[in-house]
């Protein structure tokens, strides 16, 4: 079984519209919802919409059985005002993931978005995730380190204690956070870049903090690999030295262990890495599918976002570790029932 921890909604144009409205109103208009049929939502599954394939069709050729969907993230807009249509577009973002776990039971389940507006509390953030895990049966949310959406002014730390209400609710619920950025207003890096340069940024920030220990229950996801993690870990491992880490417990390579990474990278060579300083115990499949990654490379003509190939040729891993990479692993953090969201669906 191949289960993508990382996957974004695919959803009528509508949803797109009224994000459209909320931002040229400000919200005077009202809330407003998206309205749209069960039909218009398999068609946006189903439609041809990524090259030759629509969602459905590409991964089914990949051989992807389930995904997680979540909001597509630079979509989100936390850094905009006033804060109520941050709130009212993450909510009908997640109504529409929802339904398409209903329609799709046995090939899709839900990770929400959080509205996290910048600048202010996480109690907007808390309440969302508490009725979409305990009223729609979401396994799991985004978090974005950036609510500001690198437009200059910097969050605080994901060490800091702003986020601390946050993972205690995550306790609470025992489900993880995915942590993902969503905008970029800097033209010098732009959202593609910004995401690689914030999960780095978080991981060195939980991994430097209190946090792992004040929650040794709390589950995070790192996505694309971790950001520069594996490649710079010698610098950060000398970090860990310099401030005083005395026995191995303590030094960054084992305290990095304790985040899952989802395997959203796209070349072998950064697969076999990351495969190697997280270990597989700690690694997702993952292929954002479709996303950035579904081109065909010139070369071999083969999309980039196939791979689950890449696990399947790691010559070092064991026939039992590229099943917990694939979809063990994703089971028991997410906590899925596998069996019993194919029969739903029968």
């Amino acid at each position: 079984m191949i289960i993508d921890s990382h996957a974004h909604v695919s959803a009528p144009a509508e949803l797109w519209a009224y994000k459209a409205v909320l931002l040229a109103s400000r919200g005077s208009h009202g809330r407003g919802s998206v309205k749209v049929t069960d039909d218009q939502i398999r068609e946006a599954v189903e439609m041809q919409a990524f090259g030759p394939h629509s969602h459905m069709d590409y991964i089914n050729k990949l051989g992807t059985d389930m995904q997680a969907i979540s909001p597509r993230p630079f979509q989100m807009m936390h850094s905009e005002k006033p804060t109520k249509i941050v709130q009212w577009l993450h909510e009908e973002v997640n109504n529409m993931i929802y339904r398409e776990t209903e329609i799709y039971p046995n090939r899709f389940f839900g990770v929400c978005g959080l509205p996290q507006p910048a600048g202010e509390p996480l109690d907007m953030a808390i309440a969302e995730l508490e009725r979409c895990v305990n009223e729609m049966g979401f396994k799991g949310c985004l978090l974005n380190p950036d609510p500001f959406e690198n437009s200059g002014i910097q969050p605080p730390a994901m060490g800091d204690k702003y986020w601390y209400p946050l993972y205690e609710k995550l306790c609470e619920l025992d489900v993880p956070a995915h942590i993902h950025g969503t905008g970029s207003r800097a033209d010098r890096e732009p959202y593609t870049l910004h995401f690689i340069n914030e999960e780095t940024t978080a991981v060195f920030g939980l991994v430097n903090s209190q946090v792992l220990d004040d929650f040794p229950d709390l589950k995070i996801i790192v996505s694309h690999g971790g950001g520069a993690i594996p490649y710079q870990l010698g610098r950060f491992e000398a970090g860990s030295i310099r401030r005083g880490a005395k026995d191995e417990a303590r030094l960054f390579s084992n305290r990095m262990r304790k985040l899952y990474y989802d395997t959203v990278l796209y070349t072998q060579e950064a697969i076999n890495l990351l495969l190697h300083v997280a270990g597989s115990d700690q690694c997702l499949f993952g292929a954002e599918c479709p996303g950035v990654g579904s081109q065909l490379h010139p070369g071999t003509g083969k999309p980039l976002d196939d791979v689950a190939p890449s696990i399947k040729a790691v010559e070092w891993l064991s026939d039992e570790d590229k099943d917990k990479v694939l979809s063990g692993n994703a089971i028991k953090l997410f906590k899925l029932d596998v069996d019993a969201m194919v029969k739903a669906a029968e």
